[in-house]
């Protein structure tokens, strides 16, 4: 269980005004290894946290690159996993990583839909030259991908902007954080964000996660329908900001657990511009 807020302006009004500003929820089972955010050994374009489980390595789960791709994946909750499907996280990877614009990539992926299980993957190009384009695909709703137009949406372990009643409920404190943004400094937004993402109200009852996820949702619902997941051993794992202003510079905050700890975390930034 994941969540992603986010909302786009390719070309603002004002200059205070964020290109991109998204904020993210990463759901996963606290002993599952993985590298906190960091740019890529000896490849300084990319940024992104790691999978380090065994033969799913190298997967991830949200990316930016300094020449502007963006890339973030969420599962959809179903059931019954195959677990012969392949990882969803090589998903993100193989984007940052090729050439292709997000749209004919997830056309190229869309093909390719019934190899994984349930997912939802968003694929941007962002270009303070160009303008930005921001493209989604769920491989259990529409045949073909979409591009997005400029706005405000959400996404959780349904398909784009599903309105689960903890969706609903992040979105409308991710909006009014963001409606602040300009009267606030950086840091105080970012701040505003992460105490979005980490909102432990649980939003019941919901009977759109229960019909979904029927049987496997059931026992913890509770703790399922809170934009922050907090189980025994399972939960929120890493929370991130990712702001872009109207000039291409970018700041990337990730906040993450340590030591498989709900107590303890860290928080770490990092700040660059855009080449493209």
């Amino acid at each position: 269980m994941c969540i992603i807020f986010f909302k786009f302006d390719p070309r603002p009004v004002s200059k205070n005004a964020y290109r991109l500003i998204l904020a993210a929820n990463r759901d996963e089972f606290y002993h599952r290894p993985s590298k906190s955010a960091d740019f890529w050994g000896n490849n300084n374009e990319i940024l992104s946290g790691l999978d380090m489980e065994e033969g799913k390595e190298g997967g991830t789960w949200l990316g930016i690159s300094t020449r502007g791709r963006l890339a973030a994946l969420t599962n959809y909750l179903q059931p019954r996993l195959d677990r012969d499907a392949r990882g969803r996280g090589e998903l993100v990877t193989h984007f940052l990583t090729t050439d292709i614009d997000s749209l004919s990539y997830l056309k190229k992926v869309s093909m390719e839909g019934h190899l994984y299980n349930g997912f939802n993957l968003i694929a941007a190009d962002l270009s303070t030259a160009k303008g930005d384009v921001v493209c989604y695909y769920g491989n259990r709703g529409q045949p073909e991908p979409i591009v997005l137009t400029p706005g405000t949406y959400g996404l959780s372990n349904a398909l784009l902007d599903t309105p689960w009643r903890k969706l609903s409920f992040g979105k409308q404190l991710f909006q009014e954080a963001v409606e602040q943004s300009q009267a606030l400094s950086k840091d105080a937004l970012v701040a505003q964000l992460l105490g979005v993402l980490n909102n432990e109200e649980a939003q019941l009852p919901d009977p759109a996660i229960v019909d979904q996820g029927r049987e496997y949702v059931q026992p913890i619902l509770s703790k399922y329908a809170a934009v922050c997941v907090r189980c025994p051993d399972y939960g929120t794992r890493t929370n991130t900001v990712i702001l872009v202003d109207a000039e291409g510079h970018v700041t990337f905050t990730e906040r993450s657990m340590l030591d498989k700890d709900p107590t303890c975390w860290e928080t770490s930034t990092h700040e660059f511009k855009l080449q493209s």
